[in-house]
């Protein structure tokens, strides 16, 4: 991506401090002087105020973790194939997701296609279409935040591959093994958090205003208020809509914000016009059910079900950068549709 800008150096530290009245930024290992900051530091998973909850749970933020979530999941059936205890299997062969927002509902379709097709020919003792993939949300639908004619789709859809999906179910506390909601109480080898994301620990490193999950109030032209020269985007910014509301965590409203602020940079150096305020342009929503399902909801139209899903994969190669990648990936995602991915059911050992 950035190998033909040669004036920009990439240095791999761990940020301590921001003396904004110096133009410093402090480091483990140095000390740097900007012109200009601009902070991009993202998010991390909230367990709203219960951060005990995340020894007993799983969750999908980095590649660390999906290559750990892989092994769990796979080691799940590997442990089942072999145990004598009834009670045992049931708890190895039951995976429960916490949040149907896109993560979850995404995950909940991956796994009960895993266990229902992929697998079920690999294992001799257990059946793995006996697997119960049960997905939690507090919220009267799952994907709150699409159409609610696209919210029943996706929850017709992931119960027809199996997938229990309770709504308007809040977890009250999570241990070793257990998840307890206002219904009933469940038991299982596998827990993944898909509930919710709090910003990354800006108000640690500058004195600076958040919301409640940390994510910094900055102004129109997302600077911090006091400081033009420091900018905050994506999930660690607080930014709202033209309706008022927060804009969501998603990636297109970081590109946006990135783009944005470069500009504002930019024009700031060569002395232009500088566009005083960002305005987010929506340009739809999409998420995938399964293996061939996705729904997408632009302002235009909307779209379910394998057309959606082709949709959703035109798009995601079209954003990515350079032919080569659309190239590879395109063949890459050919091979794993038409082998089932066997090539990526690898067990790293998390020790």
């Amino acid at each position: 991506i950035f190998r033909s800008q040669q004036n920009l150096k990439v240095i791999l530290d761990e940020l301590i401090g921001i003396t904004p009245e110096l133009n410093q930024i402090t480091t483990k290992n140095n000390t740097y002087f900007y012109d200009f900051l601009v902070i991009a530091t993202g998010s991390e998973p909230s367990y709203f105020g219960q951060d005990q909850w995340k020894n007993f749970s799983s969750s999908l933020k980095s590649i660390e973790d999906a290559t750990f979530l892989r092994g769990k999941i796979l080691k799940a059936f590997e442990k089942a194939e072999r145990t004598k205890n009834k009670q045992g299997l049931e708890k190895l062969m039951k995976f429960v997701l916490i949040g149907g927002g896109p993560t979850g509902v995404e995950m909940a379709g991956a796994i009960a296609e895993l266990s229902k097709k992929v697998l079920a020919k690999e294992f001799t003792t257990i059946d793995t279409k006996a697997a119960r993939i049960i997905l939690l949300e507090k919220s009267p639908n799952i994907l709150p935040t699409t159409s609610h004619s696209l919210s029943i789709y996706a929850k017709k859809t992931l119960e027809k591959l199996g997938v229990e999906v309770n709504c308007s179910t809040t977890v009250q506390n999570i241990s070793e093994g257990l998840v307890e909601t206002n219904t009933e109480t469940i038991e299982a080898e596998t827990i993944i958090w898909c509930a919710g994301v709090k910003a990354s620990p800006t108000r640690n490193w500058i004195n600076v205003k958040t919301d409640k999950i940390g994510r910094v109030l900055v102004n129109e032209d997302l600077s911090i208020p006091g400081h033009t020269n420091i900018f905050v985007v994506g999930d660690a910014s607080y930014v709202k809509n033209k309706n008022g509301k927060p804009l969501p965590g998603l990636a297109p409203v970081a590109k946006q914000e990135g783009a944005f602020v470069a500009e504002v940079i930019k024009k700031n150096i060569r002395n232009g016009k500088i566009q005083k305020k960002f305005y987010y342009k929506n340009r739809g929503y999409l998420a995938t059910i399964g293996r061939s399902d996705a729904i997408v909801d632009f302002k235009w139209f909307t779209l379910k079900g394998r057309i959606g899903w082709i949709f959703w994969s035109i798009i995601h190669i079209y954003f990515l950068i350079s032919f080569r990648n659309r190239l590879m990936v395109f063949i890459n995602w050919v091979w794993s549709y038409l082998t089932f991915g066997k090539g990526a059911r690898l067990i790293i050992d998390d020790k």
